[in-house]
C-alpha cells in the first residue's frame, strides 16, 4: 500500500465514496477489463486485456506497494462500480498522471466519474498539495472529456491519428489541470451555492407573500392578528357577537 501520509482510508462525496481497493476486487476488474467496450475506450491495444494481464496489473497497479489507486463505490448502495488512481507521481514537481474507469457501465451518465475525479483532485491539491495533474485521453471518448472538462481539465496538446478505432485514425488528447485552475472553480461553485440558496430564501419568502395575499378577508385577517398582537383577532370576536 502507499504510506498513509499520500492517502486516506475513505474520500466520501454526495454520489460516491473512494475506498483502498481490497484483494476481492479482482472479481471485478476481470470483468471490467475484458469487456470490449472498456478496452476500446482505455486501451491502445484493440483486444481486452487477457486474464493474466489483469492479474499483474491489479497486483502491481491496485494493491501493490506503490499503488496510489481507489476503488469507487455507489453511495446510496455501497456497490463498486470502478477505479481510480494516480500513477508517476513526481513530489520534486508536483505532478501525477490521473487514470479512471466506470467498470458497471449501467451507472454510465450518472456523474459519478465526474464526481470521483473532483475528490481525487481535492486530496490532490488540497492535502497533498500537487501543482498539476495529467491525463491522456482518446477524442472519441466525448463522455470523458466533457467529465474531464468540468473538473477544470483543458486540453494541452494531441498525439495526432495515433489510436486506430472503428475503421479510421483518432488524436489522443493531452489534458491538465492547474492547482490555481482547481481553486478557481472551488470559489466559484461556492459563489454560485451561495447564489442559489439566496434566490431559495427570496422565492422562500415570495411564496409566503403569495399565500397571505390568497387569503379570504377573515383568513387574511387572522395572519395579520398574529404579527400585530391579536388586534385583528379582538376586532373579529366583537363582529361574531354584535
Amino acid at each position: 500500500m502507499a504510506p498513509r501520509t499520500w492517502f486516506p482510508e475513505v474520500l466520501e462525496g454526495s454520489r460516491v465514496t473512494l475506498r483502498r481497493h481490497v484483494p476481492e476486487n479482482l472479481a471485478a476488474f476481470r470483468r471490467w477489463y475484458s469487456d470490449p467496450e472498456i478496452a476500446r475506450l482505455a486501451r491502445y491495444q484493440e483486444a481486452p486485456m487477457r486474464p493474466d494481464e489483469i492479474e499483474r496489473f491489479f497486483a502491481a497497479r491496485v494493491v501493490g506497494d506503490d499503488a496510489l489507486a481507489m476503488a469507487i463505490h455507489e453511495l446510496a448502495t455501497d456497490r463498486l462500480v470502478g477505479t481510480c488512481a494516480f500513477s508517476q507521481l513526481d513530489g520534486d514537481n508536483g505532478s501525477a498522471l490521473y487514470h479512471i474507469t466506470i467498470g458497471e457501465n449501467d451507472v454510465w451518465g450518472r456523474g459519478y466519474g465526474t464526481e470521483a475525479t473532483q475528490l481525487m483532485l481535492d486530496h490532490a491539491f488540497g492535502t497533498l498539495g500537487l501543482h498539476r495533474i495529467a491525463l491522456f485521453v482518446f477524442e472519441f471518448n466525448e463522455r470523458a472529456i466533457r467529465a474531464y472538462r468540468r473538473c477544470g481539465f483543458v486540453i494541452e496538446g494531441r498525439a495526432r491519428e495515433s489510436i486506430f478505432r472503428d475503421g479510421r485514425w483518432w488524436d489522443e488528447l493531452a489534458m491538465s489541470v492547474l492547482e490555481r485552475d482547481w481553486r478557481r472553480l472551488r470559489e466559484e461553485a461556492t459563489a454560485d451555492e451561495a447564489e442559489r440558496q439566496a434566490l431559495r430564501a427570496e422565492a422562500m419568502a415570495a411564496s409566503e407573500d403569495t399565500k397571505i395575499d390568497a387569503l379570504v378577508p377573515d383568513e387574511r385577517d387572522a395572519v395579520g392578528a398574529r404579527a400585530t398582537g391579536g388586534r385583528s383577532f379582538i376586532r373579529r370576536t366583537v363582529r361574531r357577537f354584535t
